[in-house]
């Protein structure tokens, strides 16, 4: 038997996976301190120390200005542009999850790239086989089953004009949240899906920049540094109008360092060794149940405290409150996700039959499996609601039915909404 053809056992990625399974809980951890940090310091500031202590670590760890690959002008303008675009998404994630709170913000966020464009290619193209199909479906179900199952009873009591931390977010934010009619954590899940895929589009395109640049890691390392000095005049602007939280700084200083070594730094190291070392389909599998499993148990234990100071006695009282937890829709939301996960992150098998023998001619006989007869026919979901709707336009009778069906779905909307509240 040749060397190449040695057949290895499974007990050698044991480590990996451990390893990989280990970072995904710990970024967990890390988010629900997030959660509880944002609650005294401003999502520009906080996302401004966070780039400070990932930039120098990236530039301990990956010293991306030595070597001979330098740079020219356009690429350092791309990557600029990568660090403006990255500084973007990451405080969108970052609003998100101050409003609808860490176990969600995971559940809707912390899904793999791979996952999200193969349920994007089964909705909008015809390249999707029926299995992938069903998990965009359910996929979509889980993030729909969050905004219509889920009753979070937090609520929050500050108005957009009178949010110390977040003003002009805030402001935007609740304009969007009151046009659609719709709870502050329901809009925070609206927010993190469109982030999410804003996220996977441009962790797509940027491949083609980590290439150009001298890899992956360096483009982290350099959009990190450049992030930093995006950042500091947004920094500049809070201190000079007196909107800052610098004084909590210092206070927060051993929870931001925890969450910049869990969350940033060693989930993207561990993540970059382990995509190495497994196969992706088995990375977005473990990812998904390590992080919604240890997610839905760190809510159930997690309880975030803030201190209330009285203005006459000057003295501070720690207050602890329950924020964001688990409901029924959750649980479901959860269990339909890691459906969807595991339908989606599926190999795709091309193997169109298998061989059985010759026929009596001396020809092969091939048995065809029936998944690829199936995929051989499968069409996108949107061509199939589009041939839908052709057919009810056409049919006199089909038009009204439809019709009088939009009319009392559009009726039924404020009285379930109601119900709901």
């Amino acid at each position: 038997m040749l060397p190449s053809q040695v057949i290895y056992s499974s007990s050698r990625f044991v480590p990996y996976i451990v390893l990989f399974v280990v970072s995904k809980i710990l970024r967990s951890t890390g988010l629900y301190l997030s959660y509880g940090v944002l609650k005294t310091i401003h999502v520009i500031e906080f996302l401004f120390v966070i780039k400070v202590g990932t930039a120098l670590c990236m530039l301990f760890l990956q010293k991306p200005f030595t070597g001979d690959h330098q740079l020219g002008k356009q690429q350092w303008g791309r990557v600029v542009r990568h660090a403006a675009i990255n500084c973007l998404i990451s405080l969108l994630w970052l609003y998100g999850l101050t409003q609808c709170g860490p176990l969600r913000a995971i559940l809707v966020f912390e899904h793999s790239d791979l996952v999200v464009i193969a349920g994007a290619g089964a909705l909008f193209t015809s390249s999707g086989s029926p299995a992938k199909t069903r998990g965009a479906v359910f996929f979509i179900i889980g993030i729909i089953s969050l905004l219509l199952f889920d009753h979070d009873d937090t609520s929050h009591q500050e108005h957009p004009e009178g949010s110390q931390h977040h003003n002009g977010i805030s402001h935007l934010f609740y304009h969007f949240i009151n046009w659609m009619e719709i709870a502050d954590h329901k809009g925070g899940v609206v927010l993190l899906f469109f982030t999410l895929c804003l996220h996977v589009g441009f962790s797509t395109a940027a491949k083609k920049l980590s290439v150009d640049v001298g890899g992956a890691k360096r483009l982290q390392a350099l959009s990190s540094i450049v992030s930093v000095l995006l950042l500091s005049p947004l920094v500049l602007i809070l201190i000079f109008t007196q909107t800052s939280s610098v004084s909590q700084w210092l206070p927060n200083f051993a929870p931001l360092f925890v969450i910049t070594v869990f969350v940033f730094v060693l989930n993207y190291y561990v993540e970059s060794l382990c995509s190495t070392k497994l196969e992706q389909c088995s990375l977005a599998r473990f990812g998904a149940i390590a992080s919604f499993t240890s997610a839905i148990v760190l809510s159930y234990f997690w309880r975030y405290g803030y201190a209330v100071v009285n203005h006459e006695t000057r003295e501070e009282t720690l207050v602890i409150s329950p924020e964001h937890m688990l409901s029924g829709g959750v649980i479901f939301s959860t269990a339909i996700l890691l459906l969807a996960t595991f339908t989606l992150s599926s190999p795709h098998s091309s193997s169109r039959g298998t061989f059985i023998g010759y026929s009596a001619a001396g020809l092969p006989l091939y048995q065809l499996h029936s998944k690829a007869l199936l995929q051989k026919s499968s069409e996108s979901v949107l061509k199939v609601l589009r041939n839908g709707l052709r057919q009810i336009v056409e049919d006199s009778n089909s038009r009204q039915i439809f019709y009088f069906l939009c009319i009392n779905l559009v009726g039924y909307g404020p009285v379930l909404e109601a119900s709901t509240y």
